[in-house]
């Protein structure tokens, strides 16, 4: 039974990553069809607009993309393509998992955590945002709902259950943003009491970001809001060895979009050196969501062992491979 799937291959060194990944799902065998759709400048270029209707209906009828990085014009369109593709399809769940893998030039070996994060309220609502006349005072509205805090946070307690994870810290802001950092932390608390199994912690950001450079072992699923949330899934991708090693799933009720959460790098596009490793990681994740855990498995041991093996990876990996012989690497641990 094949499962179709829309693929968005992105701007600058998405092709060349999407490429990759996708002839190391074919060597899975896992039966993935592809729909092929534009978004971003790509088809900004083709279509005169960011998100082309066959795009948004594509995702729709398939209610599974795989996403290359996209560029956002300056001055145009909207603030962010990849914002506006979680409100368009309600994608309310952003997970981001950081975990050590070899041959990086990363400070620690041990981490292995999720970043659970808001996606579609909080900070970066479109909703309350003004320029004075003068150009002298912005303002912009922060909206946090019951409703919204409670599905995050509950999909993080289900998603560490579902995994074996032992603890849960709820970041907040509560002791300053007492309404919309309290209401989560509210919501939080009364969450956690139904998941007496799994250890509850609580942490203000600022300490966060601290403990997480002096000790991010003490961590295992971290749940926050939508600002948050973005700021510290960066800083856990720095603990493993950046962004080329961090893949992003953004999910909600009925549709879920995966992606590698770095940018199109257009400095680099063309030349073929682009590390795919985090897409092929979204594209692991994407597995997972599809009920193909063992494959999802294998994909992420094939990265591990290409990645120890120093076999043929890219440049930002220490190596002297391009991103196609990176990814036949892999192929060949399969």
């Amino acid at each position: 039974m094949s499962t179709t799937i829309a693929v968005i291959r992105g701007d600058g060194i998405g092709p060349e990553i999407m490429d990759a990944t996708l002839r190391v799902l074919d060597a899975l065998a896992v039966g993935l069809k592809y729909e092929f759709v534009d978004a971003g400048m790509t088809a900004y270029e083709k279509h005169g607009v960011l998100l082309p209707q066959p795009t948004l209906d594509a995702i729709g009828r398939h209610r599974v993309a795989l996403k290359g990085p996209l560029t956002t014009p300056i001055g145009e369109g909207f603030s962010s393509i990849n914002v506006e593709l979680r409100r368009r399809f309600d994608l309310y769940a952003n997970v981001r998992p950081a975990i050590t893998f070899p041959g990086t030039r990363a400070r620690y070996d041990n981490i292995d955590l999720i970043t659970v994060r808001e996606n579609t309220e909080g900070a970066y609502g479109a909703e309350g945002q003004t320029m004075s006349a003068d150009g002298q005072q912005a303002q912009s509205l922060i909206r946090v709902t019951h409703r919204g805090s409670e599905r995050i946070l509950r999909y993080a307690f289900e998603l560490a259950d579902r995994l074996g994870r032992k603890k849960v810290t709820i970041v907040h802001k509560a002791n300053i943003m007492k309404t919309t950092s309290g209401l989560f932390l509210k919501v939080g608390r009364e969450v956690a009491a139904e998941y007496p199994q799994i250890e509850t912690n609580e942490m203000i950001v600022d300490n966060t970001c601290m403990q997480l450079v002096m000790r991010p072992e003490q961590f295992d699923v971290i749940v926050t809001t939508n600002l948050f949330g973005d700021i510290i899934s960066d800083l856990c991708a720095g603990l493993v060895g950046g962004l080329g090693l961090a893949p992003g799933a953004n999910i909600g009720s009925d549709g879920a979009i995966f992606e590698a959460v770095h940018g199109s790098a257009p400095d680099i596009a063309g030349k073929g050196i682009a590390n795919p490793c985090a897409l092929l990681l979204g594209a692991g994740q994407m597995l997972d969501h599809l009920a193909m855990q063992d494959q999802a498995r294998r994909l992420r041991a094939a990265i591990r062992a290409t990645m120890a093996a120093k076999d043929r990876v890219t440049p930002d990996l220490g190596g002297s491979g391009n991103t196609s012989a990176f990814a036949d690497a892999i192929i060949s641990r399969l």
